[in-house]
């Protein structure tokens, strides 16, 4: 009676990972001041193993760092009576303003459709765009105009490649932050994969925030809107004199 006791626990209960993680990070903050230029993060790790790798596929690696996720309202131009107009748009429920991947090898090499879609890895399975074939025909070409979009301003990126693996053991991976960050956390994820499937993953946090000046005037922004709205105005009206004044000195 015991022996089948501890027999049907021993099936219960799921055996631990053969492989799992030791990660760590250059920085998890990033302050954005007046002369921020963008930062590069360094994302490093170990596979941590109980015993000898086990057989069967290479070990990949897969790192992914994401930005704050907010609602993006696309929009698309046609030509009306010979004026080019906004004549359709949609509203994807959620988009990071972020996200690179970074791997060791293609991604359809080293991951498969049924783990992408499980763990949410590829940017395609990030940006959440629920009922938007309602709004507008031809909708899926509405997110590919913002994948577009993003990867040409540097904030959607895909490096395939550029994690370093030594020895089946050590891994690293550089990741640069754009200048245009917004502020909040940045989740960073990895993934152990054999096979195509995922076998361990971790997940961190790093916080970008303003400071110094920029701090002051997000906060006066979000809190006094009236105040900066006239201190907007003032300081125009300052530039402009100034401007004029410096105009007029040049033609004298």
């Amino acid at each position: 009676m015991i022996r089948a006791l501890i027999l049907l626990l021993a099936i219960a209960t799921p055996a631990l990972a053969d492989e799992t993680i030791v990660a760590g990070m250059s920085q998890n903050r990033v302050s954005i001041t007046a002369d921020f230029d963008g930062s590069e993060i360094l994302i490093y790790g170990a596979v941590k193993r109980e015993a000898p790798p086990p057989e069967g596929g290479p070990l990949e690696v897969i790192v992914t760092v994401e930005g704050p996720s907010a609602p993006v309202m696309v929009r698309r131009k046609g030509r009306v009576a010979g004026i080019w107009l906004n004549n359709a748009q949609v509203r994807i429920d959620s988009a990071p303003s972020f996200y690179a991947v970074a791997t060791t090898g293609p991604l359809r090499h080293i991951l498969s459709d049924i783990d992408n879609l499980r763990y949410g890895i590829t940017i395609e399975r990030v940006i959440r765009a629920v009922g938007i074939a309602s709004e507008a025909e031809k909708s899926g070409e509405f997110v590919l105009a913002l994948l577009r979009v993003r990867t040409n301003d540097g904030r959607y990126r895909i490096l395939e490649g550029k994690v370093e693996l030594t020895e089946d053991t050590l891994f690293r991976a550089d990741i640069v932050l754009p200048a245009n960050l917004t502020e909040g956390e940045y989740k960073v994820r990895l993934f152990l994969l054999r096979n195509k499937r995922v076998i361990a993953s971790q997940e961190r946090v790093i916080g970008v925030r303003k400071e110094g000046l920029e701090r002051f005037i997000f906060n006066l922004a979000q809190e006094q809107p009236l105040i900066y709205g006239l201190l907007s105005l003032v300081l125009a009206a300052i530039a402009g004199w100034g401007a004029s004044a410096a105009f007029r000195l040049i033609r004298v």
